[in-house]
Formats: structure tokens, C-alpha cells, sequence
């Protein structure tokens, strides 16, 4: 203790304990304060009764003697943080020469424990900047979990800690495997273990003893955490594979014998796995469910995210069934019914799956999975962000589609709610670069009057939906358009102005629907396909065609232009199998398109369509 301290001891301002803590605060010595942090004691001024400190954000601050003593931390010249003050190049080169040692230094002077932002702030910014840090730091717990000493967490928030003696690091993951008593825990442990499997020291009967464990945990959690407990056998088997002398008996659980106890698990299962897992869990479908694991693979489909989806086509394929993929793909992208996952794998893989089916009904099946989503409220955008960020995706869609099929795509996107204004011209430019003679479209212009002129049979349902389509233009869309253009117009300079261009764009779109709605209208003949000759096929018939090299019969109803539902068999009498049919009778043979070609179809059967009452029920 400082005998200088003695006058202001004697005269009661301070104690002898708070004497003997100043004693260590002599000017050179380095502090800690609650609130203000690392400091250095710069001078002592007795005759005040003060010492002044000098923090890194308040230089040259004092205070009263006692109060110091209360509240300043004594550091060591040893310290890391006195050591980075006073010799940062020291401290930098062990860093680079002995990370393991500089850290073990770290941890001993906070208690055994710190986290990785704690030995950050001690090395940042005297030792490295930020970026310096990190790549530091992460070479250095490598080292780290190679030396046995020390505790790696596996959440970044979590202290690294000291032990006092060294443990091999699957030794201790194995060790918290045994004490987890939930499955998601256990997983974890292993997990961890096995990213080294390599390092496994372990002869082969610690090996088996190890398997039997895991596989002991899936059997007791497998009832109530299925994903897990298949988790847990997935690590079994990889343990088991060290050694062909532990590949498990034929008693031994599987994850197969787990799938088919939990059938109507598998959307959850699948939703709890991490993805790398997915192809280990989809092998074992044919085992587990023999009759019938296509289908059940398949309706995965329906919720699966686009890994899953890609990973489900690997099975079919490795299973000889990919065909029976493609055939589920067209129907669904035909029904509709495909989820914007699936569609966003497919349209990523497209090159290297089902190139086949890269068209414009895939096209309109994506706009409808866009479409159900935001009436459904889902808030993903993946698959519309695609859309865009994919430069050739829509020339790939649409390159090779005809006229009216490009035509009848660009008409979805002008009406779809899906996409904001700049996203709608972008698509529509990029439609207009494959398809330039759908200009019209989207200036408004008239054009091909002769095509506008031809009469149209129609069933009085679908006549209906076309006039209330009109109505809702006129009444909804029109004046919203309309009162668009008056508040852009009140923004100010017109020439400046996006909103007031935007929106009339969007009127002459409006107006080029409306007349072509209108003109549609004028040229539609009703009808209910009542009285039809049923010697020749025509509009109304339902013909029934045998294909000429075998198979099944098909069966299609020749019915209005506007009636066309490929997946009821409804065909519109302007499309190309419909006008392929219309005059042929009974006994006939002709060529109709087929997914590769064409193929030959033999008439058997022309009969009256009396399902006039479906008509109504059917959106256009």
C-alpha cells in the first residue's frame, strides 16, 4: 500500500481496504469500468484527491479516490487486454503462431468462458480490424477442436470453454448423445459427430455397441418423432458402413420398416429432415411401399419444396420410371394443379429434366400457380422472381408455341393480378421479342379484320362467361383505369409523369379487350349442341377413337370455341383435333397430334354430348 494514501486514511475519506486497491491503480496500470470499459490510469493528483483515468471514448476523466477504489478493475500486465494495449504486435504474431495458445490465454483470464463476440471485442481493433477477425478466427477453431481442450458450442451465442483435460471431440458428442433424452438432441450430437467420421478411432465392437444405441433411441422415439427416429437409423447405417462386419440383420430396424409404419406421416416427415437427407429417405420408398410408392412419391409433389422435387425425380429415374414422372407432370401442369415449387424446380432443371414439357401450357400453368397463391395469400415469390431474374426463361416457354397460343398467353399476363406494372410491360416485352406480331396486343391497334369476323358457335354457358367478363370490364376495370389516369394526371408534369403513362397503357389494353370482347359477342351464335347429326362428327358430338397400334380407347366431345376443357376431354371445334374430326365418320382412320408426333386413331363411336349441364360449372 502507498504510504502516500496514509493522510487521507487517517482523515476518515478513505478505508484501508479501499487503500490497498488503490495502491494497484498507479499511473501505467491498466482498469476496467462497468460502464466506460478498458482504460489506463493515466495520473494520480492527491492534493485533490482524484485520479485520472483515460478510457477509450473519455480521455482524461477523474475521479474522487473512493469511488475509483469501488469501482475500477485492477488488470495484469498479462492480461490480454493490457497485452493488446500495450504490444498489439505482440499479441498479433502468437495469433498467427499459436491461435490455440492465444485463446486458451483469452479464456483463462475470463473464468474459462467467453463467446466468440466477447474474444472479439479483446482483439478488435487493436489486433485486427473486423473482417481480419473473423477469418482469423474461424481457422483458429479448427485448431481448436483438434487440440481436445476445448468446448466448441454449436450456436454462435454460446462461450467456448476451457476444459482441464483434452477430449477427443466425437468422444464428448458421443458423450452428449448418451445424456440427450430427446431425439432432436441426439440427432444434433451424432450429426456433429459424424460431419469427422474419418477421425473415428473406435474399434469395431465400441462401433457396434455405438449402432445398437442409436438404433435403441430411433425404436423409443419412432412412435411420436418419426423424422427424427429415421434420422437416427440414417446415422446407424453410416456408422454400420465403417465396417462390413456391423451391416445390420435382417431383424434390425430400417428406415423403410419406419416409413411404412408412418404412411400417413410422410408430408411431415419430409417437412423435418434436413434436405441433404432427402435422397436416403426416397431410396427406401419401393421397400417400404411396394405397390404403391410412385403414387405415394408423387403426392409429395403436391407441398414439396423445388430440392425435394428434383430429389424425387432421381428416384424415378434410378427406378426406370421416369416416363411415369412426365406423365404425372403434364397432367398436373394440364389440371393446373401444380404448386409454384414444383413448377420453380422445373423450370430451373429444365435443360436437364423434361425439356419436352418446357412450353406454353407450362407457362399458363405457372401464371394459375401465381395466381392461386395470391388468392391464397401465400407470400413466397420465388417462382415469379425466377420469372423475371431468368432472362431466357420466356423464350424457352413461348419460342415454339403458335399464334393464338402465344396470343391467348399474352392476354393472361395484360389481366393477371399477380404482377405490378413494371414486371407486367417487362414480361409482355420479353412475349413481344419471341412474338412480334402480337404488337397490337399492347398498343391497341386493329388489325386482321377478317379473323374478327368469323362467325362463333358457342354453348350458352361459356356465351354467358363472356359477357360478364365484359361487364366486369366496363363496370370495374374501365373507370378504376379511368380515375387512375386523373390522379396521375393531378401529379403534375405529364412528361415527367410514370404513373400518368402507366395507366394509359393499361386503358389502351382495356379498350383493346373490351372491343375484342365486344366483337367476339356479335360474332357468337348460342347453341345447346341439341339435334345432332350423329352420322358425321360435329359440333355436339362425343367421338370415340381407338388407337390404331393398341390401348386404351379415348373418348373427346367436339363442342363450342369457347368450351375447351383438355382434362374433361371437352375440345373446341377450332382446335386442331377438333377441326381434325369435324366431317369424319364412323370407321374412319386419321392422324391426330400426339406428345411426340402424331399417331393414328381409328372412329368407332360418334354419339350426341348431354352433359349440357356441366357446361355452367366450368370457368373459361
Amino acid at each position: 500500500m502507498s504510504e502516500d494514501l496514509n493522510p487521507y486514511i487517517e482523515a476518515g475519506k478513505i478505508t484501508a481496504s479501499h487503500a490497498e486497491a488503490l495502491s494497484k491503480l498507479t499511473p501505467g496500470a491498466f482498469v476496467t469500468h462497468r460502464s466506460w470499459g478498458f482504460g489506463k490510469i493515466a495520473a494520480w493528483e492527491l492534493i485533490t484527491g482524484q485520479v485520472t483515468i483515460d478510457f477509450g471514448s473519455k480521455k482524461g476523466h477523474p475521479m474522487q479516490l473512493q469511488y475509483a477504489a469501488e469501482t475500477l478493475t485492477f488488470i495484469p500486465a498479462e492480461h490480454i487486454l493490457a497485452r493488446a494495449a500495450s504490444d498489439a504486435a505482440a499479441v498479433r504474431e502468437q495469433a498467427s503462431s499459436d491461435p490455440v495458445g492465444l485463446v486458451r490465454a483469452i479464456l483463462a483470464d475470463h473464468g474459462g468462458k467467453a463467446t466468440a463476440d466477447e474474444i472479439s471485442a479483446m482483439l478488435v481493433p487493436s489486433v485486427f480490424d473486423a473482417a481480419g477477425f473473423k477469418k482469423w478466427f474461424d481457422a483458429a477453431k479448427k485448431k481448436l477442436k483438434a487440440d481436445g481442450h476445448f468446448q466448441i458450442p454449436a450456436k454462435k451465442g454460446e462461450p467456448i470453454v476451457l476444459q482441464e483435460t483434452a477430449q477427443n471431440p466425437q468422444e464428448r458428442l458421443i458423450g452428449q448423445f448418451r445424456e440427450a433424452r430427446h431425439p432432436k438432441e441426439q440427432v444434433a450430437a451424432l450429426d456433429a459427430a459424424l460431419k469427422s467420421l474419418s477421425d473415428f478411432t473406435k474399434e469395431v465392437e465400441e462401433l457396434r455397441a455405438l449402432a445398437l444405441e442409436v438404433e435403441e433411441a430411433a425404436k423409443r422415439g419412432g412412435k411420436i418423432h418419426a423424422a427424427k427416429a429415421i434420422e437416427l437409423l440414417i446415422i446407424r447405417d453410416e456408422i454400420c458402413s465403417r465396417h462390413e462386419s456391423l451391416k445390420p440383420g435382417p431383424e434390425a430396424a430400417t428406415v423403410a420398416k419406419f416409413l411404412s409404419e408412418s404412411p400417413g406421416k410422410l408430408a411431415e416427415i419430409f417437412t423435418e429432415i434436413p434436405a441433404a437427407k432427402y435422397a436416403r429417405v426416397l431410396e427406401a420408398f419401393p421397400e417400404a411401399f411396394p405397390g404403391d410408392w410412385q403414387e405415394r412419391s408423387l403426392r409429395l409433389l403436391r407441398s414439396s419444396e423445388p430440392r425435394l422435387s428434383g430429389e424425387i425425380f432421381k428416384l424415378f429415374t434410378a427406378q426406370g420410371k421416369k416416363e411415369a414422372f412426365a406423365e404425372h407432370t403434364r397432367r398436373v401442369i394440364r389440371e393446373r394443379s401444380a404448386s409454384t415449387d414444383f413448377l420453380l424446380w422445373l423450370c430451373k432443371e429444365r435443360a436437364k429434366t423434361l425439356p419436352e414439357l418446357v412450353d406454353e401450357e407450362l407457362f399458363a400453368a405457372i401464371l394459375a400457380a401465381m395466381e392461386a397463391d395470391l388468392h391464397a395469400e401465400i407470400k413466397s415469390k420465388r417462382l415469379e422472381e425466377f420469372l423475371f431474374e431468368e432472362r431466357e426463361l420466356v423464350a424457352d416457354l413461348l419460342g415454339k408455341a403458335e399464334r393464338d397460343s402465344a396470343r391467348q398467353a399474352m392476354r393472361k399476363v395484360m389481366l393477371s393480378p399477380v404482377f405490378a406494372d413494371l414486371n407486367r410491360r417487362s414480361l409482355l416485352a420479353r412475349i413481344l421479342k419471341v412474338h412480334p406480331e402480337l404488337e397490337t396486343l399492347v398498343t391497341g391497334e386493329q388489325s386482321e379484320p377478317a379473323e374478327r369476323s368469323e362467325s362463333l358457335v358457342v354453348s350458352w354457358a361459356s356465351l354467358q362467361r363472356r359477357k360478364e367478363e365484359l361487364e366486369h370490364l366496363e363496370k370495374v376495370l374501365i373507370p378504376q383505369n379511368i380515375r387512375d389516369i386523373a390522379t396521375a394526371r393531378s401529379y403534375g408534369d405529364l412528361r415527367e409523369n410514370f404513373e400518368f403513362k402507366s395507366a394509359k397503357e393499361q386503358q389502351a389494353v382495356l379498350n383493346r379487350q373490351k372491343g375484342e370482347l365486344e366483337l367476339m359477342l356479335n360474332n357468337a351464335r348460342g347453341t345447346n349442341f341439341e339435334n345432332v347429326d350423329t352420322s358425321v362428327v360435329s359440333i355436339g358430338s362425343v367421338v370415340t377413337l381407338d388407337p390404331a397400334d393398341g390401348g386404351n380407347a379415348e373418348t373427346y366431345s367436339i363442342l363450342g370455341a369457347w368450351d375447351g376443357v383438355p382434362e374433361k376431354g371437352w375440345v373446341s371445334y377450332q382446335a386442331v383435333i377438333g377441326r381434325a374430326l369435324l366431317g369424319k365418320k364412323v370407321g374412319d382412320t386419321l392422324d391426330l397430334p400426339a406428345d411426340k408426333g402424331t399417331r393414328s386413331m381409328k372412329i368407332t363411336g360418334i354419339a350426341p354430348f348431354t352433359d349440357v349441364a356441366a357446361l355452367g360449372t366450368v370457368a373459361s
